[in-house]
């Protein structure tokens, strides 16, 4: 590593852009994302037919069940490239915050994993019979939800590097703390569907996303020097 002093926000950017180009150059990881998203929910229409009253019940949990096991395909890789060639050694000893770029590790996973659901799902949602509004509520709850998601995942993600069955353990220990996301998700999109009012789903999620802000780099930062170390 070039020992030339580099200052924080240059490595930070560094750290994004990389994750992003070797994302790019595996483009595997982010299309089997986006597949595996189109495929699953559009199974649905497919196997109950006609009966557009019944989709329309239950698009707003099946997009979000679909989006929460979307994101969670890609946790696994999350840290893993950087472990593996020595990277994340030599990011912890050079003397930056790990807690932010841990932090913009997450963020570039949320552009490859969740970014890309938000822009796709109001265009699977018109499948299930959705209203223009119903279709806004779900791109909007997908953009507050889904940095969540990668948020959690990430400590996830920490905590399982280096593990045999990684992957596996990840979703072990993220499921349980998916729900709140998933049921305030899902729950916003209903309300619209029954004419109520969504603010109360939408600020859930949104305290949700702050909590993950706070804690979430910190923990995984932590995990991070333990796995190395």
């Amino acid at each position: 590593m070039n020992k030339r002093k580099i200052s924080t926000p240059s490595l930070l950017w560094r750290v994004f852009k990389r994750d992003i180009t070797v994302a790019w150059r595996r483009r595997s990881d982010i299309t089997s994302v986006f597949f595996f998203f189109m495929i699953a929910t559009s199974l649905f229409p497919l196997g109950l037919g006609a009966d557009t009253h019944l989709l329309h019940a239950i698009a707003p949990s099946v997009l979000w069940v679909c989006a929460l096991l979307s994101c969670m395909l890609s946790l696994p890789r999350m840290f893993a490239t950087d472990y593996m060639d020595g990277t994340l050694e030599q990011l912890i000893i050079s003397n930056q915050p790990l807690l932010l770029i841990a932090l913009m590790k997450i963020l570039a996973h949320w552009v490859i994993s969740g970014l890309p659901l938000v822009l796709i799902a109001p265009l699977i949602g018109l499948q299930f019979n959705l209203s223009n509004n119903e279709l806004q509520m779900l791109a909007f709850s997908l953009l507050l939800g889904t940095p969540s998601l990668s948020l959690i995942g990430g400590i996830g993600a920490a905590l399982t590097l280096g593990l045999r069955g990684g992957g596996v353990l990840v979703a072990l220990l993220v499921l349980p703390l998916y729900i709140p996301v998933l049921v305030f998700g899902a729950g916003a999109v209903n309300a619209v569907s029954i004419g109520m009012n969504a603010t109360g789903g939408l600020s859930l999620l949104g305290a949700v996303l702050a909590l993950a802000l706070i804690f979430a780099p910190l923990t995984a930062s932590y995990a991070l020097k333990v796995a190395v170390e």
